[in-house]
């Protein structure tokens, strides 16, 4: 009913408007209205948008001290968590704790290396409790769903009590490791501005495995009853039983468009199979904890407590969505009592800057000129099969590739027009991936920003703009995609068409032919790359969202491959034909 360009920043400002007295807004997310004391940790929690209450909902006393909020199922940029950082940062360093998703462990990653360089202490602690997502021999490839707010409650009541960093990191990590979680969907949910879901559940069927950024359940079952239901999501959660466990915390959690008498209904169902199975129940919540957009469907998760624990979880807590007892920020910290320290300063670190005393070669002008081109070139090609690439991710993934990229390009090409006329290639190539890792977020952001910058800072560094050293500097992308993302060939992403696009550019670089012309290698170099991605349909995803889904994601082609493919492919065309 309004633009989808703006549905995560108006939800936002109303969000903080209604809860003013609670958080306050950054840009890239929210802190709590009232600053940390002095000394005390900072737990940081986030993701994308579309699972309120997570994120933002989780920022208070006894739980975060900021959230970090990307696009729609769109992992924040770095920058946006470098900002939030800052702005909650009270001198006891930095807890990042989120779930296990490839371009949240890029992107914050990378907000902890660069904090740790400025000198604060910054740690992190991955949520892995789907159990549905890899199985126990494999649970560091598990996925975070909503077992993330017991993580982020017994994380934040550890902060909130004076604990340091390294106790507040080791109960993070004991709380991931006895939450579990199980789930089911009944329809898919449907993104801002689309006129369909992201996946249809069959009539009279459910999808079990859910994940909660669009994508479909690893298998389809008959639909069940209340009572089956329970029994359903109960059994695999008892087979994770950690061997000292005596009591546990049940949370029934709603996608989004379940009513709250029908999770009730199942909480009482479940209560019903843990005391026939003669499991205590120490506490319950039930509610929409962390929501799919408008998806049908529910989660069930158990935290294992021990009597560490279980004074933790007890502890209150005051967020907007989590109230437990009662709570309020503490007034002094471990290392003074003075509230009354300001907020930092964002730091200017994560902004590409320009230093006027380069001097900038003719041929990095020029190279950066023919650059600017080629992202506008890819933007107008990205906009023409962003719908096909977005239905193409939705198979197996959250199907938001298409917008992203187009999302990313757009900001990508105003980013380098930004920049003078006589910038250098690498200044407006850094500028430009910095705006597209910023904007776009996600897996593909990330590595599409950081490719940009790795190869432009390479040709200038050996100021060979030559097809030799436009293929040298396509490896050097190619390697620092690898360093981040950690694919290998054969995994199904974008690399199994990168790959064979750098060896035919290196054939050519290296061939010796005076003919060879940058124009005639990357026509040959886009053939095959376009015929790997093809043939990334064959393959089986070992990576990402898809992973969990590899069965629904065979017989398609992998959407990284797809967009890069069709990006150099008109790159190649522009070549030759303009030069």
């Amino acid at each position: 009913m309004t633009d989808p360009d703006t549905f995560v920043a108006r939800s936002l400002d109303g969000f903080v408007r209604a809860h003013a007295d609670e958080v306050a807004a950054v840009d890239g997310g929210v802190v709590r209205a009232a600053p940390l004391a002095p000394g005390t940790v900072a737990v940081l929690i986030g993701g994308g948008s579309g699972h309120y209450p997570a994120f933002a909902g989780y920022v208070g006393a006894g739980m975060a001290a900021g959230a970090i909020c990307g696009n729609i199922f769109t992992s924040p940029s770095t920058a946006q968590a470098l900002r939030v950082a800052h702005a909650a940062e009270a001198g006891g360093g930095v807890l990042f704790t989120y779930g296990n998703y490839a371009g949240d462990v890029i992107h914050f990653g990378e907000a902890a290396r660069r904090l740790r360089a400025e000198g604060i202490d910054a740690r992190t602690v991955l949520i892995t409790d789907d159990i549905a997502s890899a199985p126990r021999d494999a649970v560091q490839e598990r996925r975070g769903i909503a077992g993330i707010v017991s993580v982020f409650h017994l994380a934040g009541a550890a902060a909130e009590r004076g604990d340091d960093l390294d106790e507040v990191e080791r109960i993070a990590r004991l709380a991931n490791d006895r939450t579990f979680t199980h789930g089911v969907a009944f329809a898919g949910c449907t993104m801002p501005g689309a006129e369909h879901p992201l996946f249809e559940v069959p009539p009279g069927m459910m999808s079990i495995g859910l994940g909660i950024h669009g994508e479909p359940g690893v298998r389809d079952v008959p639909m069940q009853s209340a009572p089956d239901l329970a029994r359903t999501l109960i059994g695999p959660l008892l087979e994770e039983r950690p061997g000292d466990a005596s009591r546990v915390v049940v949370l029934v959690n709603g996608l989004g468009a379940v009513a709250y008498e029908e999770l009730y209904l199942l909480y009482a169902e479940v209560e019903d199979v843990l005391h026939d199975e003669g499991v205590p129940i120490a506490d319950a919540v039930v509610g929409d904890l962390v929501t799919s957009l408008d998806m049908a469907g529910v989660s069930l998760t158990f935290l294992w407590l021990d009597d560490e624990l279980e004074e933790l979880w007890r502890s209150p807590a005051s967020a907007p969505a989590f109230r437990r007892g009662s709570a309020a920020p503490s007034t002094e910290g471990p290392g003074s009592r003075d509230r009354t320290r300001p907020r930092r300063a964002p730091s200017t670190g994560d902004v590409a800057q320009v230093d006027a005393a380069v001097v900038v070669l003719p041929a990095s002008r020029d190279a950066a000129r023919t650059a600017r081109r080629a992202l506008e070139t890819a933007r107008q090609v990205i906009a023409v099969h962003a719908g096909e690439l977005g239905e193409l991710d939705a198979i197996a993934g959250d199907g938001d590739h298409g917008v992203g990229m187009l999302r990313g390009l757009t900001a990508a090409v105003s980013a380098a027009g930004r920049l003078p006329d006589d910038s250098s290639l690498s200044a407006v190539l850094t500028a430009a991936g910095d705006d597209w890792a910023e904007v776009a977020g996600g897996t593909s952001g990330a590595l599409w920003g950081a490719a940009l910058a790795s190869f432009g800072e390479s040709l200038d560094a050996d100021a060979d703009y030559s097809l030799t050293g436009v293929a040298r500097a396509v490896t050097r992308s190619r390697e620092r995609i690898v360093e981040l993302g950690g694919a290998n060939p054969g995994d199904k992403t974008m690399i199994d068409a990168l790959i064979p696009f750098e060896a035919a550019l290196a054939a050519a670089g290296s061939s010796g032919s005076s003919g060879s012309s940058l124009g005639a290698a990357l026509a040959v170099a886009a053939r095959a790359a376009a015929e790997a991605a093809a043939a990334t349909a064959d393959l089986t995803p070992r990576r990402g969202r898809a992973r969990p889904l590899a069965e629904r994601s065979m017989g398609h082609p992998d959407p990284g491959a797809t967009s890069f493919s069709i990006i150099v492919d008109a790159l190649a065309r522009r070549s030759e034909t303009k030069g």
